[in-house]
């Protein structure tokens, strides 16, 4: 032990086979503390240890403590009287101790001397030191566990690039196991040097994917920084991974979106990096990035979209193609939006010109090129259809997620009856072609499932001519008066009912800040006082106009809303002339909203898809009601005996024959079926939508350029007969179809020219539905025809 004071010293035994010998004499010479070693008889060695009075004088307690632990444990007291009393005698430890009690004097020689190791001591006189050191020590074993569990256990090895195994094929199918499409990644490839692909190309990708690729060490801060910017202001949605990121990402590691994958990704772009020359990885980037469909590699987008090896790619072709692999389903000439395509175009070249790949002319110069896009041939039933949900599915689990993981999507469409409506859009619009149309469309849907079972979104997808490609179903089109049911609807949820008379009179509309709006009728007749029903079916326009000045332009818009339309955001756009469809809609949304009619008031959206299972067979989505008639939607948008009014009034051939004739392609005989026609005034848009109890089948004809037809004639030509082929095929001779009638609602006479009860003399009496409780109660008394107005009477001026 040693004591402070001059050359004072305290000798205790160790024998050669101490192993704290060693620990002592490493311990006086870090200290700088002289020690001597003398051989005693028997073996044993004498090791002495000096104090010194720098040493006393300089150190703290706590550092003569810990030296008192070390020759306390080593020279091997073995008594705890020994110790107390070699304290109580020296005077340098009564001048550095405090005054203990002897107790708890004895409780710090007892800790010093029944511990056998220096740990319990150290602690006891350096606990916040020991507990912070125990800390960073725990700390950095958990960070190197953890990041090895979390980034690098079981990390794919790099090389794994030229000897990855193909990815697994995604298939959609119809409701009966029918092949629609494949999706899959690692066919349709033929691999080409990089020395066989134009620096157009080449140049093309880095400027719209990296341009930092030839600088970076795998990532770029730069991409990050201005994708995350992009972003959060509401810019073009960009990535900040760079190509070989995209690279590895692909082909290493899964799709799913979590912050794991993307360390990983970043760890094996930087191996990678360090692996493969730039040259090796754009080429195998090149050689295996999706560009659309089955297509993968460059030379395979060269061959599928322009019909050519990629060596003989244009500027103007290598800026399309260059675009096509951020979002394929989305930027693809062939698909629902070809337009997009020229618009992605566009920013490639913007981005060449930027980095001074090419100049501001090359690049104009490009974009006026026009590019001979070749027939996409691609094996594909039910095009517009497949393209849909393959949409759908790629904002569900992304672009990687179809080409990698091996889905297999089970979809509503029933096939046979899709290619049958298909083949009757295509003939009717060869037989219209003298009458300047081109185009046509239909959609069959189920209004209590939301299933989607036909769509034909253009008469031939494969016309590059005419826009084919282009799936109208999605596209917003005017809906002319095939709106008006909306608006009808809205009136009886009010206080009106189908017998309500409204004037068909003239009228000028004068509105602040617009010119006067004076609606006319498509014959320019005037018919006087007309009920409801006969307004709504024979499609009369000044009472629709009417109608929605009394309930409101703001209130319809409110309501259209709330069952389904979306597309009629800037409120002040409107007017009146919104009834006679001046507001944009989808056919879809036109589908939804005529399925409420039909399903008794309930708002269903559609949903195109069945079924959906992993390559294990693993379900991972499952349409309950569609497949077991459980767990629908249920959105009670509109009263259904509302809705059972307007079912009833469109569906009444009687009161529809004074503007469509008795035997128009609207009614089918012995057969219960609602129908609504709508043409717009500049003859751009022609509809007909009709349903049953479990169909809505709606159809339109036009042209995709929006020039007007020569001429149409609802219920005749146009989208009618479509209509009445297609919904016939949906019926039953042995079964005819009726509408259930639902609780609430009675039938009363009604005298058409009063909308009372009937009296003597009225001339037509025919049963109209009520709500319960709304029916009239009074007679007409002695009924007197009223003129009719002359087309050249004065209008009502408002």
């Amino acid at each position: 032990m040693i004591l402070c004071g001059p050359m004072k010293s305290n000798k205790r035994y160790t024998t050669e086979s101490n192993k704290l010998r060693k620990y002592l004499i490493d311990f006086a010479a870090t200290r700088s503390l002289r020690y001597r070693n003398t051989e005693r008889s028997a073996g044993k060695k004498t090791t002495t240890i000096f104090s010194q009075k720098k040493y006393c004088r300089t150190k703290r307690l706590t550092n003569f403590l810990k030296f008192l632990r070390v020759t306390a444990l080593n020279v091997s007291f073995s008594r705890s009287a020994i110790l107390i009393s070699t304290i109580k005698k020296s005077a340098v430890i009564r001048r550095k101790l405090p005054k203990l009690s002897p107790r708890a004097t004895r409780k710090v020689v007892k800790t010093v001397h029944t511990t056998t190791r220096p740990f319990a001591l150290t602690f006891r006189l350096y606990p916040k030191q020991v507990v912070a050191t125990i800390l960073i020590f725990v700390s950095l074993f958990a960070a190197a566990y953890f990041v090895h569990e979390y980034v690098f256990r079981d990390l794919p090895e790099v090389v794994t690039l030229y000897t990855q195994q193909p990815a697994l094929t995604t298939r959609i199918l119809d409701r009966n196991g029918e092949v629609l499409y494949r999706i899959y990644k690692d066919e349709n490839r033929t691999l080409i040097p990089l020395s066989e692909i134009p620096a157009s190309t080449i140049n093309a990708t880095i400027a719209i994917e990296d341009q930092e690729f030839y600088q970076h060490q795998g990532f770029s801060v730069r991409g990050i920084l201005r994708a995350f910017l992009a972003n959060k202001n509401n810019d073009e949605i960009q990535g900040g991974s760079t190509i070989t990121q995209q690279l590895v990402k692909n082909r290493l590691l899964t799709p799913e979106r979590t912050l794991q994958r993307k360390v990983r990704e970043l760890v094996l772009a930087i191996i990678a990096e360090q692996t493969f020359s730039k040259d090796e990885i754009l080429e195998m980037y090149l050689n295996q990035v999706a560009y659309g469909g089955s297509t993968y590699g460059i030379e395979e987008a060269s061959q599928r979209y322009f019909g050519k090896p990629a060596k003989e790619l244009s500027l103007a072709e290598s800026s399309l193609l260059a675009g096509l692999p951020a979002a394929p389903s989305s930027y693809s000439p062939f698909g629902p939006n070809p337009e997009f395509a020229r618009v992605r175009q566009q920013e490639v070249l913007r981005r060449m010109t930027e980095e001074n790949m090419i100049t501001a002319e090359e690049a104009l110069a490009a974009y006026q090129t026009p590019l001979a896009l070749q027939a996409d041939v691609v094996d594909i039933k039910a095009p517009h259809f497949v393209m849909y949900v393959k949409q759908l599915l790629a904002e569900k689990y992304s672009e990687e997620a179809l080409q990698n993981s091996g889905l297999e999507v089970i979809t509503t469409l029933d096939l046979e009856l899709h290619d049958a409506a298909q083949q009757i859009v295509s003939d009717e619009i060869t037989a219209l072609t003298h009458l300047r149309i081109s185009n046509g469309a239909a959609l069959v849907t189920s209004p209590k499932t939301g299933e989607v079972l036909a769509m034909v979104g253009s008469a031939n997808y494969f016309d590059i001519a005419h826009d084919g490609q282009v799936n109208v179903a999605l596209r917003p089109r005017q809906p002319g008066s095939s709106i008006k049911p909306l608006t009808y609807s809205l009136a009886l949820a009010n206080g009106f009912t189908p017998a309500s008379l409204i004037a068909d009179t003239p009228i000028t509309f004068n509105i602040s800040g617009s010119k006067p709006y004076s609606p006319s009728n498509y014959d320019g007749k005037f018919r006087g006082q007309v009920t409801l029903r006969e307004a709504l079916a024979s499609s009369y326009n000044i009472p629709a106009v009417k109608l929605l000045a009394q309930i409101g332009v703001s209130n319809l818009i409110t309501y259209a809303e709330k069952l389904g339309i979306t597309t009629w955001k800037a409120r002040e756009r409107f007017g009146l002339s919104l009834t006679l469809g001046g507001g944009e809609v989808l056919m879809t949304e036109m589908a939804q909203m005529y399925g409420v009619f039909a399903s008794g008031g309930n708002l269903t959206p559609l949903n195109p898809i069945l079924k959906i299972t992993d390559h294990s067979g693993k379900i991972l989505y499952e349409n309950a009601c569609a497949l077991y008639g459980r767990d629908c939607p249920k959105n009670q948008v509109l009263d259904p005996r509302v809705a059972y009014q307007i079912t009833s009034m469109l569906s009444d051939n009687t009161a529809r024959t004074p503007a469509f004739g008795g035997l128009s392609a609207l009614s089918i005989p012995k057969q219960e079926v609602a129908v609504k026609t709508g043409t717009t005034n500049s003859l751009r848009d022609n509809w007909t939508i009709g349903y049953t109890s479990d169909r809505v089948v709606s159809v339109w004809v036009g042209n995709n350029d929006n020039t007007p037809m020569s001429y149409v004639a609802s219920g005749v030509t146009g989208a009618s007969p479509i209509w009445n082929k297609i919904i016939r095929t949906q019926l039953s001779a042995e079964t005819p179809h009726v509408f259930p009638v639902p609780y609430g609602v009675v039938r009363v006479p009604i005298c058409k020219y009063t909308g009372t009860l009937p009296c003597a003399g009225c001339p037509t009496i025919y049963n109209e539905v009520f709500i319960s409780g709304t029916e009239p109660t009074m007679s007409c008394g002695n009924w007197q025809r009223n003129p009719k107005p002359s087309p050249s009477g004065t209008p009502q001026i408002l």
